[in-house]
């Protein structure tokens, strides 16, 4: 508990080592997305029951903790724990989450460090009852939004972020407003990304903040029978899916939709939104069976695969992917090029985060905890091997590694995406940018790093055409350094040591 602490380091990016262990990663190597979220508004239906099932259709989407609030009338239940969703819940525990409207919230710690009292959904309490709320993405104002929210009574519990929301909706709603009233005051207060499911006794809402950097999608579930509007708020399209809900639209940028007995309602809250989705929501996040502009992410992510060996063409015997979020461009790649695909790589899908600790031998043994090498299919050939991004460059020289012992006489590299040059503050977990391979290092350099014969990376303008989109509609910060949303120069220092990014 830190009420009414002074001290900004508390709403720092977390150490990964304050983390569940997961010894089979080197941090940072991958960018970590931060959290799912989930609500449904269902009378008569087994509303925990569902929501577990949404979550677990996220936990791709962040595996520290898990958590689930219902609103049986006034009376709010909840439960969270570190772990995965299937860890943190059962049948029992969920029986004892009643009510007619759920949230849920899967997290990765981007805002406040991997510790229990920062789990979600958060709960307080307001003149109106209790709150609470569930939050993907990343202020860049927490210092002032907590100076503000301090200035008035209030007890946080956590070092989120999402907490500070959650007490600026209760303040606000102290002044005398209403639940809508209040949630948008609060909203303009807050600068950053973020997607926001919050359950209150009278309804349901979801919110996207003016860029829609984090996704937000509605979904409506049809039961034969059924007289009243069950409706499912979701960071994907893929826990619509497994609940049988039928997807609707996004909520969009700038929106706040209200859901009651008596429907869906729709505030556009802010008065300029402008859509800057998180372009790698596109190319690793979100699951490739997630539907976005309507069609699935895989067929985006093949896209990429072939505009890949359109622009980086090398001779080889197979292609072979990182699995699984190389696997579509790595088809992709096969496709264009008319080199055969292959599996090269095996990965063991169940070696999750783990508290045990891996012998020291096992450690030194790196990436074959997580990916084995096909000696029979990799002897004697030139591979291509896809991955959709390169951080820092510590698992992808680990791999290669790997690909030659098993025989591989030649190894050329091909990345989905443009080089990593700048960190993320709007909800992704990533290194300070000395720690970013490509912002210290030419592409020659960090092919002999990693120790490839080749290298090559999608070009900027190749990854947004494949979206088929207007390209002015995505946030690409992480590759240009043009940020669609100013950043406080406290804020930037903690990141960005090399350079100062162009905001736009």
């Amino acid at each position: 508990m830190f009420p009414h602490s002074s001290d900004p380091s508390l709403f720092s990016t977390s150490n990964p080592e304050s983390r569940c262990n997961d010894q089979f990663d080197e941090p940072g190597d991958k960018p970590e997305e931060a959290c799912g979220v989930f609500g449904v508004y269902a009378p008569g239906a087994e509303v925990s029951n569902l929501t577990y099932f949404g979550l677990y259709a996220l936990q791709h989407r962040g595996q520290e903790s898990a958590g689930i609030a219902t609103f049986d009338g006034a009376k709010l239940h909840v439960h969270k724990d570190m772990g995965l969703v299937s860890q943190v819940f059962d049948q029992t525990t969920l029986t004892q989450l009643p009510g007619n409207l759920s949230v849920g919230h899967t997290r990765y710690s981007t805002t406040g460090s991997s510790r229990v009292v920062n789990a979600q959904p958060v709960v307080v309490e307001t003149r109106l009852g209790a709150l609470a709320l569930a939050h993907n993405g990343n202020l860049v104002n927490t210092p002032a939004l907590r100076e503000q929210v301090l200035q008035q009574d209030c007890n946080l519990l956590s070092t989120t972020d999402s907490e500070l929301v959650a007490w600026a909706i209760a303040q606000e709603v102290a002044t005398g407003k209403d639940w809508l009233e209040g949630a948008i005051s609060a909203c303009q207060r807050c600068q950053g990304a973020f997607s926001f499911v919050i359950g209150t006794p009278d309804g349901l809402m979801g919110i996207r903040d003016p860029n829609g950097i984090r996704p937000l999608v509605i979904g409506l579930l049809i039961e034969e029978g059924q007289t009243t509007p069950r409706y499912v708020l979701a960071s994907e399209t893929c826990a619509l899916d497994i609940i049988g809900a039928e997807y609707l639209r996004d909520v969009e940028p700038g929106e706040l939709v209200w859901i009651t007995d008596k429907g869906m309602a729709s505030f556009h809250w802010a008065p300029k939104p402008e859509r800057k989705l998180c372009i790698f929501e596109m190319i690793y996040f979100a699951r490739p069976d997630s539907q976005m502009e309507g069609e699935s992410l895989y067929s985006y992510r093949m896209r990429l695969g072939k505009r890949l060996a359109i622009e980086a063409p090398t001779e080889a015997d197979i292609v072979i992917a990182v699995p699984d979020s190389g696997i579509p461009a790595a088809i992709g790649f096969s496709q264009a090029s008319g080199i055969p695909y292959a599996e090269g790589l095996i990965k063991n899908r169940y070696v999750g985060r783990t508290f045990i600790q891996p012998t020291q031998a096992m450690r030194e043994s790196g990436i074959k905890m997580k990916l084995n090498p096909l000696k029979d299919v990799l002897a004697g050939k030139r591979i291509v091997i896809v991955d959709d991004s390169i951080v820092r460059g510590t698992t992808s020289r680990k791999i290669v590694k790997a690909l030659r012992d098993a025989g591989a006489i030649e190894v050329h590299m091909r990345i989905s995406s443009p080089p990593v040059t700048h960190p993320c503050f709007y909800g992704i977990d990533t290194d300070s940018q000395d720690q970013l391979i490509a912002a210290t290092k030419s592409v020659e350099e960090i092919a002999e790093q990693i120790g490839v014969d080749s290298l090559s990376y999608l070009s900027w303008q190749g990854m947004l055409e494949a979206t088929q989109e207007d390209t002015n509609s995505f946030c690409t910060a992480c590759f240009t350094g043009k940020y669609p949303i100013a950043i406080p120069e406290p804020i930037k220092r903690t990141k960005l040591s090399l350079e100062q990014p162009v905001s736009a």
